[in-house]
């Protein structure tokens, strides 16, 4: 019979194969009393099995690829973290001690008690975490049941499979650890479909990453879907569609090919110019967390790198910071890469849902309860940091020797905070210059996250050469919304009024102070605000490499002159979706690609 799911979807696209379930491996756990001569034995059981997963997750850390999202290492992380808490282990080894538990039942128990802890709990980003150590718990039940010789299908064993046949294969999970996505990305699994999780979750990181369909969300498709059904993946709809009749197989069939087409019709764009039909010439930068990643830019037809996150070179590391010598290397390496483009560096971003591995879990804990997305994060910690900061700024000017690269500080939202990063630049130019170590002008920015920043940036205007928006956190801050969590999630608007005023203004304000101004959140490399960033003024994008070709296609066609006459009906609209989808249309000239 066939039927569907509905869910939120992350990565764009249609996927068709059959399904493969990662089951629970909380499923079916054993439960038996021990007798007092066995207690010992069964802490041990339950120890060597915290071990092997600790062994597993830190060989995942080492072997992450190239092109791994720094979000999974960070999560990796917080893996660790929990494993080796003794809110878990030391009350588990309690509940066999105690009440004679063996050590699966005795695992199961304290994870119901902390699980209902953390549904207590009022801060979003903790609560969050429950889905964490859901997955720690399942990965150690998975352990102790391969000790025993019967071990679940997980994430795990699966990956290893060997597949009969050709069909394309679907991953279906209630949900799916990073540890696991790591192995996924380098898999078969053709898209992804969750119970649980959001734009932002790991799954989604990662399908995106993959440039694969995935749906998100679904609450029960891990439940309703069949291993070896017939599965079709609407990543643009959100739509799972199980068991499709051969005429709606046929149909997304044609929308499959039809979408590869268009895919192949794109790249004849990469060394197009981004010039709109009036004239106007745009940038379109890349986000990249690589050095690595530099020659996907490239490819992509990028012009520039408009956000390389330097966080992933501070994750992963087992407390250790990277040297001044390590981080130089890296950033003259993307730099010499980019072949004379700008490469614009972001200094360390850390905290939030980035904490460094170098935390206990205690003190991670600390942090959330005291809302870490607001707490010491990004610029707050590094002018907390002093030494570290300007070693990285060492690091990064002693690069600008080998190419244009441009320095951008994130979650600017005080004067004393850019008096504070120029005072420390001034040092570090004066200490290269002692040393002798050779360096050129590097442009200083800020980024717009945070809605002080926006209203008071023609103050910060005077101190810096250009401004970078992040719409991702704008938005956050702005509604005061954790776009995390899944309640809250339907209020994230890019199109709310007030989102849209402070975009527009910040803008405005940059390009009339003359300074350069890009956007680097989602909305840069989402087709369907192109317009409206282009009628803002927008002139430089930022986004993932294979967002471009996309965006690329929507400025060749689009009049930014004709765009710019009608924004105000817009901004002044109660409803601007549905506003700048019939006012955009009615004044865009349009023109079929070469």
């Amino acid at each position: 019979m066939s039927f569907q799911v509905f869910g939120i979807p992350v990565s764009r696209g249609v996927a068709i194969g059959r399904a493969v379930l990662v089951a629970s491996s909380r499923v079916d756990v054993a439960h038996y009393f021990i007798a007092e001569a066995q207690i010992e034995s069964e802490i041990q059981r339950a120890l060597r099995a915290r071990d092997v997963v600790a062994a597993e997750l830190e060989a995942l850390k080492q072997d992450l690829p190239g092109d791994a999202p720094h979000e999974l290492a960070a999560l990796l992380d917080v893996h660790l973290m929990l494993l080796h808490d003794d809110a878990l282990t030391g009350a588990t080894k309690q509940w066999i001690i105690e009440r004679h538990y063996n050590a699966e039942w005795a695992l199961s128990a304290q994870l119901e008690v902390l699980a209902r802890q953390f549904d207590e709990m009022e801060d979003d980003y903790l609560r969050e975490r429950k889905a964490d150590l859901e997955q720690v718990v399942e990965r150690v039940l998975s352990a102790l049941a391969r000790e025993q010789g019967h071990a679940p299908v997980d994430a795990a064993s699966v990956v290893q499979r060997d597949f009969a046949g050709e069909d394309p294969l679907l991953l279906v999970a209630a949900d799916i650890a990073p540890a696991d996505m790591m192995q996924f990305k380098r898999s078969v699994f053709h898209g992804f479909i969750t119970d649980i999780g959001g734009k932002t979750s790991h799954t989604a990181i990662v399908a995106r990453s993959m440039d694969i369909p995935a749906v998100v969300g679904t609450r029960e498709a891990s439940r309703l879907i069949r291993h070896d059904d017939w599965v079709i993946i609407d990543g643009d709809a959100g739509a799972v569609i199980v068991n499709p009749s051969p005429i709606m197989l046929e149909e997304y069939r044609f929308r499959q090919r039809q979408s590869e087409l268009e895919r192949a019709r794109l790249t004849r764009l990469r060394h197009t110019p981004a010039v709109t039909l009036d004239g106007e010439r745009v940038e379109l930068h890349a986000n990249i967390e690589l050095p690595a990643d530099a020659a996907g830019a490239i490819e992509s037809g990028a012009t520039g790198v408009g956000l390389f996150r330097s966080e992933f070179l501070f994750m992963n590391r087992g407390g250790e910071l990277p040297s001044e010598e390590e981080q130089f290397i890296a950033y003259k390496a993307a730099v010499e890469a980019m072949r004379g483009m700008p490469v614009t560096i972001r200094t360390v971003d850390v905290g939030a849902d980035k904490p460094l591995d170098r935390m206990s879990a205690s003190e991670l804990r600390h942090e959330h309860v005291l809302n870490p997305a607001m707490g010491l994060r990004a610029i707050r910690w590094s002018l907390a940091e002093p030494s570290m900061f300007r070693q990285q700024l060492r690091a990064i000017y002693r690069a600008s020797a080998f190419g244009k690269v441009r320095l951008l500080i994130p979650m600017v939202a005080h004067l004393g905070e850019v008096r504070q990063i120029l005072e420390s630049v001034k040092k570090v130019q004066q200490q290269l210059t002692d040393a002798g170590q050779a360096f050129t002008k590097v442009d200083l920015g800020v980024m717009v996250e945070i809605p002080a920043a926006a209203v008071m940036l023609p103050l910060i205007l005077r101190h810096v050469d250009f401004v970078s928006v992040g719409t991702n956190d704008l938005i956050q801050y702005t509604l005061a919304i954790d776009r995390a969590d899944e309640a809250v999630a339907h209020l994230y608007d890019p199109w709310h009024p007030a989102v849209l005023q402070l975009l527009s203004r910040s803008i405005a304000e940059s390009v009339a102070a003359g300074k350069s101004v890009s956007v680097c959140g989602e909305m840069a490399g989402d087709p369907v605000f192109t317009d409206l960033l282009l009628a803002m003024g927008l002139r430089s994008f930022s986004m993932h490499p294979s967002q471009i070709p996309s965006v690329k296609q929507r400025i060749l066609r689009a009049d930014a002159a004709r765009l710019a006459r009608v924004l105000p009906q817009v901004l002044a609209s109660e409803d601007p979706q549905r506003e700048a989808q019939a006012v955009f249309a009615s004044h865009k000239v349009t023109h079929s690609l070469q």
